[in-house]
């Protein structure tokens, strides 16, 4: 007898058949916390009780220059509701808004325009603060802070670098490479130079690393790195941090110091979505929800939760990318492999993907060539990703892209036409596997 799953499609839903010889382990689904009753009572209640830390007021005062860093519109973070209740307390503290500087995490992405940033912050035309864009590769706009242990150079941008203060918002989420977001993430990459981004991404391209979503931070190299860098700055940083559910919604807010209200935020992160599976199966189908605005935010999903495929099994990855491909270097960059030539040169390759140069091919960008090499050498990755443009899917020979979840499910029955274990993730975009 066939089996019938369900899965998220945008707002819609769709609905698979699966072979009747596959045995569904199980559909594992984050944790569902319910929100909070007032997302600004939250966060005023945060702001009251910080960890680790001083209330925000009580450690400004009045002339101070406050660097305000908020994480740019690719993140789930509600700003506007933390943002008023930040302002409260700059102001219980003296600061003038004049003296107050609204600067972007857009690490490399590109900036953001003065409409954007007061949509983000909620705020009139009227009331907009100044604001700079970081220019990670304008060495004038950049300060140097020296050097990591782990050998990173750290430039950091001047308003922040240069501030009295720091309070960065951000949110606390799975992270493919940082193991979570939020924290000093804001500062390393969010307002780095370029090389300061490349050199702390590159130290998690190793075949221990390069999968850390919801691993332990003090394993995690390129975190520590970053978070190293971060604490070289002269200015205090004080951190805003939402945690969201599968829904989006606001179940906790941590705010004080930036590695102890981290710290705290995290452990009801990796609550929410480390979903616990009683193993690695064969074939593993997960969806891009909920990150569906595009094919850079959808990949997560395959990223998420490819640590529960067996060796030499298929990963089926559903990517709804409402808006296309989105900022996504490597899906614009044409390599010179196919890819039965990668599968073959994968191993002599990801040595050298941390200095491979290739056009429209950045930092980030590098990072997941190295991930999708060590993919490839995993097992089978398919996409089903109807949005995505014939090119844009031949620059990306790891995956095999396929027009229908039918077609996709039929390639991976003739691979496993008798038994066959699986394990599907319905919100793959921000959950992973955690083992027991």
């Amino acid at each position: 007898m066939a089996q019938m799953i369900t899965l998220p499609w945008g707002k819609e839903q769709i609905s698979m058949e699966l072979p009747e010889k596959w045995n569904v382990k199980g559909s594992y689904e984050p944790a569902s916390l319910p929100p909070v009753p007032d997302a600004g009572v939250e966060a005023a209640r945060s702001l009251n009780s910080p960890i680790g830390s001083d209330k925000l007021g009580d450690r400004v005062k009045p002339g101070m220059k406050v660097a305000l860093v908020m994480d740019d519109g690719s993140r789930p973070t509600p700003v506007r509701v933390v943002y008023p209740h930040v302002m409260a307390e700059l102001r219980r503290g003296g600061v003038a808004e004049a003296d107050i500087t609204v600067v972007p995490a857009i690490g490399l992405h590109r900036g953001m325009t003065e409409d954007e940033v007061r949509g983000r912050l909620g705020i009139g035309a009227d009331a907009l603060l100044s604001f700079t864009n970081p220019e990670c590769d304008n060495d004038e706009s950049m300060l140097n802070l020296g050097t990591t242990r782990r050998g990173t150079p750290v430039w950091i941008n001047k308003a922040v670098a240069e501030a009295d203060c720091v309070v960065s918002i951000g949110c606390i989420e799975p992270h493919i490479i940082a193991s979570f977001g939020g924290g000093y993430k804001n500062i390393i990459p969010g307002v780095a130079g370029r090389a300061t981004t490349a050199h702390n991404h590159s130290l998690n391209c190793t075949s221990q690393t390069f999968n850390m979503v919801g691993q332990p931070i003090e394993g995690n190299p390129m975190r520590l790195d970053l978070e190293e860098g971060a604490s070289m700055l002269k200015p205090p940083v004080f951190i805003v941090n939402t945690i969201l559910n599968n829904r989006q919604e606001v179940v906790r807010i941590v705010a004080g110091d930036p590695i102890q209200a981290h710290r705290a935020g995290v452990e009801v992160s990796a609550t929410l979505y480390g979903v616990a599976v009683p193993g690695s199966a064969d074939i593993v189908i997960t969806d891009s929800h909920p990150m569906d605005s595009d094919l850079r935010q959808g990949v997560k999903a395959l990223a998420n939760t490819v640590r529960a495929l067996k060796p030499g099994g298929i990963i089926i990855t559903l990517v709804r990318a409402e808006e296309g491909v989105g900022v996504f270097g490597l899906a614009n960059s044409k390599l010179p492999f196919g890819r039965n030539a990668l599968q073959i040169l994968a191993p002599a390759l990801l040595p050298l993907v941390p200095k491979l140069k290739v056009k429209g091919l950045g930092e980030e960008d590098r990072f997941f060539l190295y991930f999708a090499l060590q993919g490839m050498r995993l097992g089978k990755m398919y996409l089903v990703a109807p949005t995505i443009p014939a090119e844009t899917q031949s620059h990306l020979p790891f995956v095999r892209f396929w027009p229908t979840i039918e077609a996709a499910i039929d390639a991976a029955r003739k691979a496993f036409p008798g038994k066959a274990e699986v394990i599907v993730f319905p919100s793959g975009g921000i959950s992973y596997p955690r083992f027991a």
